[in-house]
């Protein structure tokens, strides 16, 4: 028995109860898959969550809008609580967004939670966090912090935010919630060394990376008649798989595009959706990219095999500090699926694919560097780029693992609660 193993059969039976804006069927996995592998472990598990709508902004097949739903998945009682749909460029309709189930979750959520020993509230985005550790508040419940972004800063970064007045006061906001939360958890160094800049206590923050459920995302042989069906059949196939949004700022994906129409066996796959996606279509087909393909949102048990076509994985932000600091869920995916990585950022996610020797990094929002990191990765030969996933994939299995990184969760929260 491994020591893990160990303190997974010491660790106490807990009542937690996770708050998240997004939950399973949406793409944003980790807060459902948290609470899978807790129920999994015995504890007893509920989730508050919004009826999904992300990213198209739509309600998603199979569930209708009501005052509140309860269902159980994967082990957890989920309660569903009414939100208003969207997913555009409006920032008047975006913070409705979120506003609305902050109030739906203040509302109803102390009637409907039950009690609970310990609270996970998953940001972004913030106005849940307050409604999440009033709801807390009310029941005597300690709560962990769980910041995958800094806010405002990354707002003001993605330009969902520019007023000064409304940065100020939600800065102030996160820091009175940083004081009153009894751990924080954070995905990147970067986000660690950024709260402590802000005066959080170093013995409060505890780093546990995103992770992708090795279950699904694992090695699988290419499919011929897959590769057929998306023209794709002896291609050099770099893909880029999620949100399409102002962060992934993916139109300089398409410049670096239009550089490498000499390389005519190179092909440019976004898989997924989001605000930026149509005017992302529009703009390739305006500049005739022959060399560029647009594959809709796929479950992600489909994941692995689009994957398994790819060449090289691609991972693009924004060229801004604040994305600097944070680790995109997809690159530990990309990393167990074992294919080589492009990433185009700075800070922290250029430092992991570097320093894993799973693939290259190169500057963001510069099309020249993405190009010539793509004919770098073209020029070398198939052994050399299968090296670069294996290396991933071992990286992958030994730092982001779900169960290691579930005990560390148990852990947490285990402190928490006594």
């Amino acid at each position: 028995m491994n020591a893990a193993t160990c303190r997974r059969t010491r660790a106490p039976r807990l009542r937690i109860l996770l708050l998240s804006q997004w939950y399973h069927p949406e793409p944003i996995s980790r807060p459902h898959l948290l609470a899978e592998a807790l129920a999994a472990r015995g504890h007893e598990v509920t989730a508050i969550t919004a009826f999904p709508s992300y990213p198209q902004g739509r309600i998603y097949p199979g569930y209708r809008q009501r005052l509140w739903d309860v269902e159980r998945t994967g082990g957890a009682r989920v309660i569903r609580l009414p939100i208003y749909t969207d997913h555009s460029r409006s920032r008047v309709w975006r913070m409705l967004n979120y506003a609305s189930f902050a109030a739906s979750t203040a509302l109803l959520g102390p009637a409907l939670s039950g009690p609970a020993d310990i609270a996970w509230i998953h940001n972004p985005p913030p106005t849940l966090a307050v409604a999440a550790a009033w709801l807390a508040a009310l029941r005597g419940t300690p709560w962990v912090y769980e910041v995958q972004d800094m806010w405002p800063e990354t707002a003001a970064a993605s330009g969902m935010l520019s007023n000064r007045f409304a940065l100020s006061g939600i800065d102030r906001v996160n820091r009175a919630l940083y004081r009153k939360a009894a751990a924080i958890t954070v995905i990147s160094p970067g986000l660690a060394r950024e709260l402590s800049s802000k005066g959080v206590p170093s013995d409060k923050v505890h780093l546990i990376p995103n992770w992708a459920d090795d279950r699904i995302y694992q090695p699988v042989s290419p499919d011929p008649q897959l590769a057929q069906q998306h023209g794709l059949a002896g291609r050099f196939v770099v893909l880029f798989a999620g949100n399409m949004g102002a962060a992934q700022a993916l139109f300089s994906v398409l410049d670096a595009a239009a550089l490498l129409r000499d390389l005519a066996d190179v092909r440019f796959v976004f898989v997924g959706d989001g605000i930026d996606a149509p005017r992302l279509q529009r703009d390739a087909a305006a500049r005739g990219l022959s060399n560029v393909v647009f594959i809709g949102q796929q479950p992600h048990e489909r994941m692995p095999h689009l994957f398994a076509l790819a060449d090289v994985l691609l991972s693009h932000l924004r060229r801004d500090q604040r994305f600097a600091m944070t680790i995109p869920s997809k690159i530990p995916a990309y990393m167990a699926a074992g294919r080589p990585i492009l990433v185009g950022a700075l800070g922290d996610p250029a430092d992991l694919v570097r320093d894993s020797g799973a693939g290259l990094a190169c500057a963001p929002e510069d099309p020249a560097a993405l190009a010539g990191a793509v004919r770098r990765l073209h020029a070398m030969s198939p052994e050399a780029r299968r090296a670069m996933g294996e290396a991933g994939r071992r990286y992958f299995l030994q730092w982001f693992h779900r169960d290691a990184l579930v005990t560390r969760y148990e852990e947490v929260f285990a402190r928490v609660s006594r």
